[in-house]
C-alpha cells in the first residue's frame, strides 16, 4: 500500500510541480556553474548505494572543497541561488524521480553519505537499512537546520555531527520505524510543510509525543530556564537527555546501540 500511495504521490507531484521544475532549471543552466541536477552517493533499502538526485546548489567540486560533505551554516560553496532552494527545500523536488524509481519513498529515514551513515551504531544501521529511505522524515523534520547547530558548536562540524547529530538522528528513525503507519506518514508530511513556513516551531515533539526524549542541544534557552509556554521541554517530550560525550539518564531513556 505505502508503495501504490508513493507511486500516486509521486506522479501527481511530478506533473504539478513540472512548469515550477523547468523555470527552476532554466535559471540554473544560466547562471552559477551552469548545471541542473547533482547526483551524490548514498545509502538505501538494504545498505544498497543510489544516486539522490537535487537540484544543484553548491559547487561541483564542494565534496572535495571546504568540509566535504557537511554543509554548514553560510557555506561559501553554496551558490547564490542555492540559498533560496536549500531554504525552501525546492531542491529536495527532483527526489520524486528517485521515489518513481524504487530507491526511495515519499516519508522514510533520510539517506545519508557513506562517511556519515558509518556514524550509526551497528544496529541502528541495521535497523534503519530495512527499508527505503524518504525524502523527509522524522530525522530531516527535527534536524531541519543542523546546519546552524553545528556553525554554532565549538566543535568541528564533523566531529559535532558525529557526537551530538547522529546519535539521536539514529533514535529518531528507530522511533519510526517502530512507529510507522499511514497517519504517521500523514503526520510526517504536514510537518515537512509546517516547519518551511515555521521553521522554530517544536509541534513536531507535541503532536508526536513518543519520540525519542530531547537531548539538552535541542532544548530552546526559555525551556531551559521553565518557560511556560505551550511549547516548553517538559510538556513536548518525556524528558530531556544529553547526547555525545555527555552523560544520559539511563531511567528516561534507551539508546540503541
Amino acid at each position: 500500500m505505502k508503495r501504490f500511495l508513493d507511486i500516486v504521490v509521486s506522479l501527481i507531484a511530478l506533473l504539478a510541480f513540472s512548469p515550477f521544475g523547468l523555470i527552476i532549471a532554466i535559471i540554473l543552466k544560466l547562471t552559477g556553474e551552469h548545471y541542473i541536477f547533482y547526483v551524490h552517493p548514498r545509502i538505501g533499502k538494504n545498505g544498497k548505494h543510489f544516486g539522490l538526485i537535487k537540484f544543484a546548489t553548491m559547487l561541483k567540486d564542494s565534496p572535495n572543497l571546504g568540509t566535504g560533505d557537511v554543509t554548514v551554516k553560510n557555506d561559501p560553496r553554496v551558490l547564490p541561488l542555492g540559498h533560496f532552494l536549500r531554504k525552501t527545500k525546492i531542491n529536495e523536488l527532483p527526489q520524486i524521480i528517485n521515489v518513481l524509481k524504487g530507491d526511495m519513498s515519499i516519508i522514510g529515514p533520510r539517506p545519508l553519505t557513506p562517511k556519515n551513515f558509518d556514524y550509526y551504531s551497528d544496529k541502528v544501521a541495521e535497523v534503519i537499512c530495512r527499508i527505503r529511505p524518504g525524502i523527509s522524515g522524522i530525522g530531516s523534520i527535527i534536524f531541519r537546520d543542523e546546519e546552524t547547530m553545528m556553525a554554532d558548536s565549538d566543535m568541528s562540524c564533523h566531529e559535532f555531527y558525529k557526537q551530538n547529530i547522529a546519535p539521536y538522528k539514529g533514535e529518531l528513525e528507530t522511533w519510526y520505524q517502530h512507529n510507522r503507519s499511514l497517519w504517521v506518514d500523514a503526520m510526517l508530511v504536514f510537518l515537512t510543510a509546517w516547519i518551511i513556513v515555521f521553521p522554530k516551531t517544536n509541534l513536531p515533539f507535541r503532536l508526536l509525543k513518543s519520540l525519542p526524549p530531547r537531548p539538552t542541544f535541542l532544548v530552546d534557552e526559555s525551556d531551559r530556564k521553565g518557560s511556560q509556554a505551550s511549547d516548553r521541554a517538559s510538556e513536548d517530550a518525556p524528558g530531556i537527555v544529553e547526547i555525545g560525550p555527555t552523560t544520559r539518564n539511563a531511567d528516561q531513556s534507551k539508546v540503541l546501540r
